[in-house]
């Protein structure tokens, strides 16, 4: 007789559809904002508002996770990477999913409700984009430009809640989170592609076709080149520029391994969790460079 496996817990299953047991997609929708936080507060952002980000980063990502898996619960179980999740494997109910997700957008407004009037509005502004990004791989080329509207709230949400304003820094700040959001993320989506090509779903990984890895090395270019000019405006110091030069040459080394002709399957999360370390670190010198 063959011994079924013991069912997971109910609140684990909940933990996996939050991703909460992946914490790198939660990290680097945090990054973005705690740049915006730390630079608009020049360095010494108010502890209040740092529990705020961490706490609504946590929340919007796990609504953001959760809407993803409601939109692609009938595509996720023919891609490899996501056929266990637990919509997709019907560990839990559709229902269950809404009440996740209805718990999530309520914590994520209770925090929105504690800021300025510009941050509040610009919270429900980013609301459609979250909910809808999961469609926009069924009808847009590039789904992943419109995740990375929805990171670049992010820097404007943060930056807001400090100044109750958005000067122009902000506005180069917000162009590097979107240009490097587009660089992760299609190097995460590359490893969907035969996936998504049978399915017929829409990637930026199949929409540059053998001309991602120059569209990716664009995207870490176009992000330090914002990224300095920011730095040149708010006069951050040299810490910055050695950290900014690392990444730059860091993103060089993950364009160069993209050219190899075999790319094992692990490298495209692991160039993911990279991208985490890299963000921490321009964060490290971002908060260095504007005190020193």
């Amino acid at each position: 007789m063959t011994t079924l496996p013991p069912k997971q817990p109910t609140w684990l299953t909940v933990f996996r559809l939050l991703r909460w047991d992946k914490p790198a997609g939660r990290l680097i929708l945090m990054i973005p904002a705690l740049w915006g936080l730390c630079l608009a507060a020049k360095g010494n952002p108010p502890l209040p508002l740092l529990g705020v980000v961490i706490l609504g980063t946590l929340a919007t990502s796990a609504a953001g996770c959760v809407v993803n898996d409601l939109w692609d619960r009938n595509i996720d179980p023919h891609v490899e990477r996501t056929k266990n999740r637990p919509l997709a494997a019907k560990s839990l109910s559709i229902a269950t999913g809404i009440g996740v997700l209805i718990v999530s957008l309520i914590c994520a407004a209770l925090l929105a409700a504690y800021l300025n009037p510009l941050t509040f509005w610009l919270c429900v502004a980013a609301v459609p984009v979250i909910l809808l990004y999961p469609g926009a791989k069924r009808v847009f080329p590039v789904p992943q430009l419109v995740l990375s509207i929805a990171w670049g709230f992010a820097v404007l949400i943060s930056w807001s809640m400090v100044t109750a304003s958005l000067a122009t820094p902000t506005w180069y700040l917000w162009g590097a989170t979107i240009f490097w959001t587009l660089g992760f993320d299609t190097v995460y989506a590359m490893s969907d592609r035969d996936d998504d090509r049978q399915i017929g779903v829409n990637s930026s990984a199949l929409f540059f076709g053998k001309y991602v890895a120059e569209a990716i090395a664009i995207f870490y270019a176009l992000t330090v080149g914002l990224l300095g000019y920011m730095g040149h405006i708010l006069s951050l110091g040299s810490i910055f520029w050695l950290t900014l030069g690392m990444s730059a040459g860091l993103w060089l080394w993950q364009y160069l391994r993209l050219k190899k002709p075999t790319i094992p399957p692990t490298f495209y999360p692991q160039m993911f969790r990279e991208n985490v370390w890299i963000g921490f670190g321009l964060l490290l010198g971002m908060v260095l460079g504007i005190r020193y």
